[in-house]
């Protein structure tokens, strides 16, 4: 059994909802369909072929995409979301896993997450496409726990 004490730094957590955004397939088709639209807008336009306003859409298009997914989306999630403003204790079984804080404590089986994912600074436990939770990696006392815990992921989530 492994116990951990986090809450949640504003910047870090912003950088972890970008990268959430970033990582789903539908978006990144989306950027990828979105830069193609405007590099093809620019050899039009380079060769003469449309006008300037329709290469400005095209950018402009691009523009308001990266700027919600980089700032307006992760802001809001972060602002509506009471939970990056809780301190929690989690604690990790061969079973399962329980989140608490001060209101309450909820557990989970193992088998209840759909996946999981590492970056640098968070692990994420996804239940479902949309619903996930963040744990800070800085959480853990030493790296020791943090291979603790991947291993516990390695054998029990299956994907």
């Amino acid at each position: 059994m492994m116990t951990i004490h986090f809450s949640y730094e504003k910047k870090s957590v912003i950088q972890a909802l970008r990268y959430h955004f970033l990582s789903r397939a539908e978006i990144r088709i989306m950027i990828v369909l979105v830069n193609v639209f405007a590099l093809f807008s620019l050899l039009l336009f380079y060769f003469k072929k449309i006008l300037p306003l329709a290469f400005i859409v095209g950018s402009m298009l691009w523009f308001v995409l990266m700027i919600s997914f980089w700032f307006i989306l992760p802001g809001i999630v972060y602002r509506q979301a009471a939970t990056f403003k809780d301190h929690f204790t989690m604690n990790f079984t061969e079973v399962g896993f329980d989140l608490g804080n001060e209101r309450g404590s909820r557990s989970w089986a193992w088998n209840e997450l759909s996946k999981t994912m590492e970056t640098p600074y968070f692990f994420y436990f996804y239940f479902n496409a949309t619903s996930f939770f963040l744990i800070p990696k800085g959480a853990f006392e030493d790296s020791d726990k943090v291979q603790e815990l991947r291993h516990l992921l390695k054998e029990k989530v299956k994907k």
